[in-house]
């Protein structure tokens, strides 16, 4: 079995396109959610993309390809730059695309609604959530594996652990492993406001309106973009002579079974568990957790006690931040861009701070990452977790 190399990062994402840039404005606690959509009855506020589709695609090529297709080809196009593959560096039916999506194209699906009646011809392939995987495929000449897993809020991060056991078993060369999402039109907004999750906000506050872990938090604010790293065994890596970021050391998934919206914390510790195990790390390895922290009222207090029931006695010594107070929360795209942070945390010796949280919650006590206090310089491993709606829970650990 092959140890499994992160050796390219790839985002398109509210803070940026390269991972330095995103890592720097985290580790400043530089909030990128601003209000959109005025028009909407209930304020609202998401994290967006400046994003150039004229970079990655012509206006023919753009034809039928939803805004989640092309966050989607741009970022997996800069995780192989960054790996130093070129066209035709490795055989196209060793490479393997694996991607996350949770809701797929909702912009072709609202341009449709609201088309009034003219509905465009290719509504349904720019909407279908293996699009983006699809795309990907077709932009990088991948011919084997091509798999899409929507599993909501855990769908990039199963397919990075997917991706993982591919290049593990020997079974791809090359793993373009991720996610993406681009849910920012009127109508996902109303629903998720109408589940009463979003945070709230007075006007010229929603910058710091996501507060995980806090006694006054609210909810979460949507966020968009994609994020892909590039795994491959260490034994190819070395093979290339190429750099390597950190290795993607242990993986672990499992569903709650009871609810399909309320978190559980023993099915969230069971995940946490197999990704230790398969590190074979014990809980006092790891450093540093980031968090799925949603800074939900239930959310964010299971989430503490599955962390306590797997770090026991040692969870103080477990540094712990949610970077979703800064980037939004990218549902099916936010395991790939946490793991991404996580990945960076790992090579800078630097933690990301748990922002907007001047009164934790004393029911999620934890050992919560502060802007003045950063640094990790001993740090060895690091924990990304996600956990979705519907019951899915996953766990990437990553060690230098």
């Amino acid at each position: 079995m092959h140890s499994v190399a992160v050796t390219g990062l790839g985002v398109v994402a509210p803070h940026g396109d390269t991972p330095e840039t995103l890592f720097a404005a985290l580790l400043r606690a530089e909030s990128a959610i601003h209000p959109v959509f005025p028009e909407l009855p209930k304020p609202a506020a998401a994290a967006t993309v400046d994003f150039d589709a004229a970079r990655w695609f012509t206006k023919l090529q753009l034809a039928g390809v939803d805004r989640v297709s092309q966050l989607a080809v741009a970022a997996a196009d800069l995780a192989m730059r960054d790996a130093g593959l070129e066209a035709g560096a490795v055989d196209p039916e060793r490479i393997g695309v694996f991607a996350g999506c949770g809701m797929g194209g909702a912009a072709a699906l609202d341009a449709a609604y609201r088309g009034n009646g003219r509905v465009p011809p290719l509504t349904i392939p720019a909407f279908m959530p293996n699009a983006p995987a699809s795309h990907v495929a077709m932009r990088q000449r991948a011919q084997g594996p091509v798999l899409t897993y929507s599993v909501a809020c855990a769908s990039s991060s199963l397919a990075i652990a997917e991706a993982a056991k591919a290049v593990q078993r020997g079974e791809v060369d090359i793993a373009i492993a991720g996610g993406s999402e681009a849910l920012i039109v009127p109508g996902v907004v109303l629903a998720w406001q109408a589940m009463q999750t979003l945070a709230g906000f007075e006007p010229g506050e929603a910058a710091t309106a996501v507060r995980p872990f806090a006694a006054d938090r609210s909810g979460f604010a949507l966020g968009e973009g994609a994020a892909f790293l590039v795994l491959e065994s260490a034994e190819h890596a070395r093979r290339r002579g190429t750099r390597v970021y950190a290795t993607l050391a242990g993986w672990g998934s499992s569903c709650d079974a009871t609810h399909l919206t309320k978190p559980d914390a023993e099915g969230q510790a069971r995940a946490l568990r197999q990704a230790l195990k398969q590190a074979d790390l014990k809980p006092g390895d790891v450093g540093y957790c980031n968090a799925h922290g949603t800074a939900t009222r239930i959310g964010d207090v299971v989430e503490r006690e599955a962390l306590a029931l797997v770090w026991g006695e040692q969870l103080d010594g477990l540094r712990v931040s949610s970077t979703k107070a800064l980037h939004g929360h990218l549902l099916g795209a936010a395991g790939a861009l946490e793991a991404v942070i996580t990945v960076m945390a790992l090579r800078e010796r630097q933690l990301p701070p748990n922002a907007h949280c001047a009164s934790p919650d004393p029911a999620c006590a934890l050992n919560l990452v502060r802007e003045a206090d950063v640094q990790a310089p001993a740090l060895e491993a690091a924990i990304s977790s996600s956990f979705a709606f519907g019951g899915t829970n996953s766990a990437l650990v990553f060690t230098r």
